[in-house]
C-alpha cells in the first residue's frame, strides 16, 4: 500500500475563506491611520531620543556587531546606487506591503486572513515599542559619522529638521518596521506559492536591510528586535490547518476501503466473501487445521 500524499488545497481561491472587501478595505486603512497619528503622537522626545541612540550604539560595539558605517562604505562608491537606495527606502516599503495583502485576499484567502493578522500585530508593537523608547536614527548620531544619504543625495520622506517634523517621527527607529513588513512578505509569499523559485522572494527583507542601515536610517539591532517581535506573532497566529494540506485518497491495489476507486472483486454476485483466519493473520487451532495433502487424507481413513 502506498503513504497517503499530502497535496497543497489553496491553489485554487477558497472564496468562502475571503472576507468582505469592504470591511477588510476600512480595518487596513483604520490601523495604517491609527499607526501614523500613533507615531506623531509620540515625537518631540529629543532629549531622551538621543540619550536611547548612545546606549544602542555602544551596546552594539559591546556585542562587536559589524558598524553600520561598512555598509555605507559600499554605497558611498556610487552616487546612482545611493540614490536608488534612497529610493527603495522611500518608495517600496508600503506599496510592496499593500500588492502582498490584495494578492493574498485575492488569490490566497486563508492566508491573506493570518498575514493581516501577524502584521497587524507586529505594527502594534512597534508603536508601542516607539512610544516608550524613542530612537535617534544612526544618521544623526555623531560617533557613529555616518552620511545622512537622503539629505545629501536624495530622494527622502523626511524633514531637514527632525523636531519639527509634522510628516514623519523621525525618533522612532527602534524597530524597523521596514525591515519587518518585508520579512512577512517574502514569508508570506513563500507560504502561499509553491513555485520552485519562491524562495527569491527572500531577497525583498534581504534587499530591505542593506538599505535601512547603509542609508543610516537604522540600527542592526532595530532590525533583530523587529524579526523577534515577528517571530512571536507568527507563532500567536498560526496557519489554519484547512491552509495547509490535506490527505490525498488513497489508491492502488489492496487499499480496501480507500472510497471511491477501489478495485471491484470479481466474486459471483459482485459481493466478496468474508474473510477466513488466513486473511485476517489469524493462526487456526489445530482441529481446525485445513487437509494439506492426498497423503494426509489417507491417513485420516
Amino acid at each position: 500500500m502506498r503513504l497517503a500524499r499530502t497535496e497543497p488545497t489553496d491553489q485554487e481561491p477558497d472564496i468562502r475563506a475571503r472576507p468582505p472587501l469592504v470591511r477588510e478595505f476600512l480595518l487596513v486603512a483604520g490601523l495604517f491611520l491609527a499607526y501614523k497619528f500613533g507615531r506623531q503622537a509620540a515625537n518631540g522626545h529629543v532629549e531622551e531620543a538621543f540619550r536611547n541612540a548612545g546606549s544602542v550604539w555602544d551596546l552594539e560595539r559591546a556585542l562587536h556587531l559589524p558598524g553600520e558605517g561598512a555598509v555605507q562604505g559600499l554605497l558611498l562608491h556610487s552616487q546612482p546606487l545611493i540614490h536608488a537606495a534612497n529610493t527603495y527606502y522611500a518608495a517600496v516599503h508600503f506599496p510592496a506591503t499593500a500588492l502582498f495583502l490584495v494578492w493574498l485576499y485575492w488569490r490566497r484567502p486563508a492566508h491573506y486572513v493570518r498575514s493581516r493578522r501577524v502584521l497587524a500585530a507586529l505594527t502594534g508593537a512597534a508603536l508601542v515599542l516607539h512610544l516608550l523608547f524613542p530612537l535617534a536614527p544612526p544618521r544623526m548620531l555623531p560617533a557613529a559619522g555616518l552620511v545622512d544619504t537622503g539629505q545629501v543625495y536624495g530622494p527622502t520622506v523626511y524633514g531637514q529638521t527632525p523636531a519639527t517634523d509634522t510628516m514623519a517621527n523621525q525618533f522612532a527607529a527602534m524597530p524597523s518596521l521596514h525591515v519587518g513588513w518585508a520579512v512577512m512578505v517574502a514569508l508570506g509569499l513563500i507560504a502561499a506559492t509553491r513555485s520552485r523559485w519562491r524562495l527569491l522572494w527572500l531577497l525583498h527583507p534581504a534587499i530591505t536591510l542593506f538599505v535601512v542601515v547603509g542609508t543610516a536610517n537604522h540600527y542592526w539591532l532595530d532590525a533583530i528586535v523587529v524579526v523577534a517581535l515577528l517571530a512571536v506573532a507568527l507563532a500567536a497566529f498560526r496557519l489554519p490547518l484547512s491552509a495547509r494540506t490535506v490527505p490525498a485518497r488513497l489508491r492502488g491495489p489492496g487499499a480496501w476501503g480507500s472510497g471511491e476507486g477501489a478495485p471491484v472483486p470479481a466474486y459471483a454476485g459482485g459481493t466478496r466473501p468474508a474473510p477466513d483466519a488466513y486473511e485476517l493473520g489469524v493462526r487456526p487451532a489445530a482441529s481446525e487445521a485445513p487437509v494439506a495433502s492426498g497423503a494426509s487424507v489417507g491417513a485420516a481413513r
